[in-house]
């Protein structure tokens, strides 16, 4: 079991402990085509605190927020474990947002300032603290560690909105403490090792696995430069020495999806988050490499706990299984129900990692809770050895003639038919009052229909087989690679004018 997150506590201090005992070892290296950039440790935790010092010097206080308006640069870890060691409450934003769903934000948050890079979209009107100013503080004086209550607002990051406006999920300074439970539950780090993270610094997927917790272990943290695309990465994993790479399932379906052999010999193995990896492309990774791959389940409001690892790989089928010192149940209307029921994935009140809460809104807080357990929305079953097989968010689940069809489910075997290289599965209306299942999907040229519909008669229940299949030119992602089916959904829908 995790022991207590100690009192007083400050997680930018926390992340930057192990560093401090090695400070000539290379902490952060952006690496690319043209060489790499590379900080100590040393001068990275001068610069964190340097920050620290610059923004109170500006008239910052401990507990005020700071919106944080930077591109996918080093200088966005920087501000953030600044901000952090401060004591002040950074909230980190996609730079791809655009000034007026910024404005929407900024109405609730009410930041006491802006880090902004003029490059990155942000309203007028606005107090801001500019990049130049950002990183002129470097090369301040230390700040002290601003140590408090562990259960104290940390920081605050945005649901995607995936369902909805973005709510402003709040985590204490203790979520820190909580990824302890990720490096034998998921990772398998160690301080030696070398984590290239493919995606960019302004991520929380990689902020934190590619970021945060490399640095809270003392390893090295490597992170591609701006630009390079997917089949650059098997490269630089190999002239970088990566033992361990992360990224997003789209990611890994780029850099199989030619069937080539991937020569990295330090790679111990991948992980993948971010949505569900098709077991086609994991065999795909495997066969390539050599090395497999170890996939989480997680969210905003609780990064991830459920995980297969490399000291216990997930059953076949399943994300993993809690990880240790996780609190995790399938629940029912009455609470959580039997081994082989299909519920509602919940993690307790009390997991370390849980927020807060959203941001100026406790009704809506209160209703993601039923008793003692948050209730993620998501679908799924454990097994008698508590491994949990996903079946979606309860939103996208289709309902094909009275029975409740996961499409991940669906995707999982259609994606295995002949000359199919991705695919999508919602359910749409094809007249009013009518729904049926439609498979999208992407290939070299548009495939045989019926072909298709020969290989769902072999492989799948009547009722889960598409009715619909609809080559596409690609499938719609979002900024951080998850496949939007709801967009595939009212595209359909428009273009038939249902």
């Amino acid at each position: 079991m995790l022991p207590p997150c100690p009192a007083p506590f400050n997680m930018a201090r926390h992340v930057l402990t192990r560093g401090a005992m090695t400070p000539q070892k290379t902490a952060l290296s952006v690496v690319g085509a043209q060489g790499a950039e590379d900080w100590s440790y040393a001068q990275l935790i001068a610069a964190v605190r340097g920050t620290a010092t610059g923004l109170l010097q500006r008239g910052l206080v401990p507990g005020d927020i700071v919106l944080m308006r930077l591109g996918n640069t080093t200088d966005f870890p920087l501000a953030y474990l600044g901000a952090l060691a401060a004591g002040l409450v950074p909230a980190p934003t996609a730079a791809a947002l655009s000034a007026p769903e910024v404005a929407k934000l900024i109405e609730v948050l009410a930041p006491k300032a802006v880090l902004h890079d003029p490059q990155v979209p942000c309203p007028e009107g606005v107090a801001t603290i500019d990049l130049s100013e950002l990183r002129m503080m470097h090369a301040l004086a230390p700040a002290p560690w601003h140590m408090g209550d562990p259960d104290r607002l940390g920081y605050v990051i945005f649901t995607s909105g995936t369902s909805g406006n973005p709510m402003a999920v709040m985590h204490a300074h203790r979520a820190i403490w909580a990824r302890q439970m990720m490096f034998e539950g998921w990772y398998g780090l160690t301080g030696e090792d070398r984590l290239l993270h493919a995606g960019a610094f302004n991520w929380t997927y990689t902020l934190g696995t590619g970021l945060m917790d490399p640095w809270t272990m003392g390893a090295t943290a490597l992170i591609p430069a701006v630009g390079t695309a997917a089949a650059d990465l098997p490269a630089l994993i190999a002239q970088h020495k990566a033992t361990i790479f992360a990224a997003a399932p789209g990611v890994y379906r780029q850099m199989v999806k030619d069937g080539k052999h991937l020569e990295m010999p330090a790679l111990r193995h991948g992980l993948s988050a971010g949505e569900k990896l098709a077991p086609a492309t994991q065999a795909q990774w495997e066969h390539a490499t050599g090395t497999r791959t170890f996939e989480a389940f997680g969210m905003s409001e609780c990064s991830t706990f459920i995980s297969g690892a490399p000291s216990r790989p997930a059953a076949a089928g399943s994300l993993g299984a809690p990880q240790p010192g996780r609190n995790v149940a399938i629940l029912g209307a009455a609470g959580p129900v039997a081994a082989g029921t299909t519920g509602v994935i919940a993690v307790r009140r009390d997991d370390p990692g849980l927020m807060l809460g959203y941001l100026g809104a406790p009704e809506q807080t209160a209703a993601r809770f039923q008793g003692d357990w948050f209730l993620t929305g998501d679908i799924g079953v454990a097994d008698a050895e508590g491994f949990i097989t996903y079946q979606g968010r309860a939103d996208d689940m289709m309902n094909a003639g009275g029975f409740r069809v996961s499409p991940l489910e669906v995707e999982a075997v259609m994606g295995q038919a002949p000359g199919v290289t991705g695919i999508g599965v919602t359910e749409v209306a094809v007249k009013t009052g009518v729904t049926v299942i439609a498979a999208f999907y992407t290939a070299a040229a548009a495939l045989d229909a019926t072909a298709l519909e020969r290989y769902a008669q072999d492989n799948l229940a009547r009722y889960k087989q598409p009715r619909l299949y609809i080559h596409v030119p690609d499938l719609p992602q979002s900024a951080n690679g998850k496949l939007q089916r709801r967009r595939l959904k009212a595209a359909y829908e428009e273009n038939n004018h249902v």
